[in-house]
């Protein structure tokens, strides 16, 4: 089955470390990667850049909306993602509970599928 882990953090945390510690932490995620990697968990992994360099668009009754980041009522931005093959949840869960980032943001654990069920 495939699951997504969501890298959840605050707005403005990222800007509060610095390049070193911002550095280090990054490397910590890619060893976390290379690890998933070498097991057969890993499909892909990414972080991505703030919701500064982001953009929003919604069409509602045919009106285009395009909103560019960063987004002052985010309480919580996606910092980045990893998408696993994992034969249960539990897996998922332990891997999550594994990633580094849960000692400075959120890990949430999201299976694949149809958004209708």
């Amino acid at each position: 089955m495939a699951y997504m882990l969501l890298i959840i953090e605050k707005p403005g945390d990222r800007a509060a470390r610095s390049e070193t510690a911002g550095r280090a932490l990054y490397e910590r995620m890619l060893s976390f990667s290379a690890e998933l990697k070498s097991r057969g968990l890993l499909t892909m992994s990414q972080a991505l850049k703030s919701d500064a360099s982001g953009s929003r668009i919604t069409k509602r009754s045919g009106a285009v909306t395009v909103r560019d980041g960063p987004f002052a009522e985010a309480r919580e931005i996606v910092g980045g993602f990893f998408l696993l093959t994992c034969e249960t949840r539990e897996e998922a869960v332990a891997i999550a509970e594994a990633c580094p980032a849960v000692e400075w943001a959120t890990v949430e654990v999201r299976e694949l599928g149809p958004c209708f069920q």
